[in-house]
């Protein structure tokens, strides 16, 4: 008992120092979980929240921070525990002293690191908030010596690595050949391959050509209430703001983020929309959403009307799908299905790009990028059922045209000898 009793300052000075490292720990992961949404709402919210958003100005200060007093406070707490195992070996407590190291071990660990972290991945903003204030002060007081280890850092890497040099452009050569020599299993090489190729199609892809469409989707004119979804989850995972005295959209509030969502004034969440030119390609249109930090871009015409929005889950979904469709997404509809005798349904959201690609053929050029805008072009007024025409190697009949579903067209090759000539009939 008077062994415990002496030991106990040792044992203080330890649990102090664990809950230090766990403090560190909890406030890395709180602070960098916070989403650009996040961010965004603690830019406007109260004190502590604007405090958290500053740091993550400077990230790599914040890390930094949060780094080097994690390390100062582990080497405290494992000297501690050092110090006091070797006092109990030489008072013969061997078994003492292997408790002492093994535990204090665990201790860090469970206490200093795995319990703090889940604790921040469950309430990120909530722990954010209430470490924003010491986290700002270490940082303070220790930036007059970030350029000491800032300038260690630089020389290492010159010694180390003095002939390394970034590329000032990589070539999609480059990135394949990173893909192939990656990994020898086949099947996942051809999903990154697949992957690979959709990056690079969206530098060629108009953004209209994978957007929602303005018939799609309802804005609702705040303020906005839970009662106005009428029990019903937007397709896209978000609910979209109009501005007031229009139906443009202005803002998004993104349901995945909430953990509940409030009765009333739902438009207090929502985070501003990007705008972007209907003939940008989709992955200019990307490049804005992630330097805006924003989840949504609402895409407009020469007039500056919304006709269709464009989610970061949308680009994602052209990325990693293999065949990636409007159809699939929105209708859980096939954009392309064979119908025997040579012939195949058409969704009005198939795009020339999937089709030119189906059927190994060049298309006749068009301003239109769907198969719906085709037959309109060709009819020269809004599709009816029963339409038939002829657009390039393809015989087309309008089987549905409804107001606001979706066009479907029946498609055959034309034979060669038939009349190349372009028509309609009711």
């Amino acid at each position: 008992m008077n062994l415990l009793w002496q030991q106990i300052p040792w044992l203080v000075a330890m649990g102090v120092l664990v809950g230090g490292s766990a403090f560190f720990s909890c406030s890395e992961a709180a602070l960098f979980l916070l989403s650009p949404q996040d961010r965004h709402a603690f830019a406007s919210g109260s004190r502590t929240e604007r405090i958290a958003a500053d740091l993550l100005l400077l990230p790599e200060r914040l890390l930094s921070t949060v780094l080097f007093c994690n390390l100062l406070v582990n080497l405290a707490f494992f000297s501690i525990s050092s110090i006091l195992s070797i006092h109990l070996q030489k008072e013969g407590h061997t078994t003492a002293a292997g408790v002492v190291a093994v535990g204090s071990f665990l201790v860090v660990i469970l206490v200093g690191e795995m319990l703090p972290k889940c604790l921040a991945v469950m309430k990120p903003r909530l722990i954010a908030a209430l470490v924003a204030v010491p986290m700002s002060a270490m940082a303070r007081m220790l930036d007059p010596i970030m350029p000491l280890f800032n300038t260690t850092v630089l020389l290492s890497r010159r010694l180390l690595w003095p002939r390394l040099a970034e590329e000032p452009y990589l070539e999609v050569a480059d990135l394949e050949r990173a893909v192939e020599l990656s990994t020898t299993d086949a099947a996942l090489l051809e999903q990154e391959k697949t992957v690979l190729q959709n990056i690079v199609a969206l530098s060629e892809m108009r953004v209209d050509e994978i957007m929602r469409p303005r018939m799609r989707f309802r804005a609702f004119r705040p303020p906005v209430g839970l009662a106005d979804l009428e029990g019903r989850v937007p397709a896209s995972g978000y609910v979209l703001v109009s501005e007031p005295e229009s139906e443009e959209v202005a803002a998004a509030i993104p349901l995945d983020t909430m953990a509940y969502l409030p009765r009333e004034h739902l438009e207090y969440y929502a985070e501003d929309v990007i705008y972007v030119p209907w003939s940008t390609t989709a992955a200019e249109a990307f490049d804005r959403m992630r330097e805006r930090e924003r989840s949504v871009a609402a895409v407009v015409n020469e007039f500056g009307e919304t006709i269709g929005i464009l989610t970061l889950d949308d680009v994602l979904d052209t990325v990693f799908r293999q065949e990636a469709s409007r159809s699939q997404r929105l209708f859980r509809q096939s954009p392309i299905e064979p119908d025997g005798d040579g012939a195949w349904l058409v969704t009005g959201m198939t795009t020339l790009r999937r089709l030119s690609r189906q059927f190994d053929l060049t298309l006749p050029h068009t301003t239109a990028v769907t198969m719906a805008g085709v037959v309109q072009e060709v009819l020269e007024r809004l599709p009816l059922a029963g339409d038939r025409c002829r657009w390039g190697p393809f015989a087309l009949e309008v089987l549905t045209a409804p107001d606001h579903g979706q066009l479907r067209v029946r498609l055959t090759l034309a034979p060669n000898d038939e009349s190349a000539e372009e028509g309609a009939t009711a």
